[in-house]
């Protein structure tokens, strides 16, 4: 199964960006075995339309033309359900097993998410209910990606 990470704004060099890619890497290394691919990442510049509506339109609409034919929507969204580690392991274990070719992890630009992509998403998942920054957000979707994998590997990183 192929994971993407769609993230509206991009990444700039330091540590954040470090952090990140030391997660993906490690993601890569145990999910091949697992029969997960990816993280691929696509950045997306944010929208210059004037309106916050339209803003989220057009970013919407920028993220559905790039997403993995297929795959399933989940989304960033602080008005989302709060999953633990375990649950969201179990959710893509669960995809994976079914055979869904795709998940396209989502992340918003600055004035969230269209409606459109909530009609259409599988999840719409919380960090909690605080705003956060997207390059935060990258580092923990990432992170909680390599838990994933670990996880249903029986890897001894997540100790719950």
């Amino acid at each position: 199964m192929k994971l993407e990470i769609i993230a509206i704004g991009r990444m700039k060099a330091g540590p954040e960006r470090d952090i990140a890619r030391r997660y993906a890497e490690r993601f890569a290394g145990l999910g091949k075995g697992i029969g997960l691919d990816g993280p691929r990442l696509i950045e997306l510049g944010e929208s210059l339309a004037r309106r916050d509506q339209d803003r989220k339109a057009e970013e919407g609409e920028a993220i559905l033309a790039v997403r993995q034919p297929g795959s399933k929507l989940v989304l960033f969204d602080e008005g989302g359900v709060v999953m633990d580690s375990l649950a969201f392991s179990g959710r893509i274990g669960e995809w994976r097993d079914a055979g869904a070719g795709a998940i396209s992890f989502v992340i918003g630009g600055a004035d969230g998410l269209s409606p459109r992509l909530h009609a259409e998403a599988a999840l719409v998942l919380a960090f909690g209910r605080m705003t956060l920054p997207h390059q935060l957000v990258r580092i923990l979707v990432l992170e909680q990606l390599y838990r994933v994998a670990t996880i249903l590997v029986g890897h001894p990183y997540h100790r719950a």
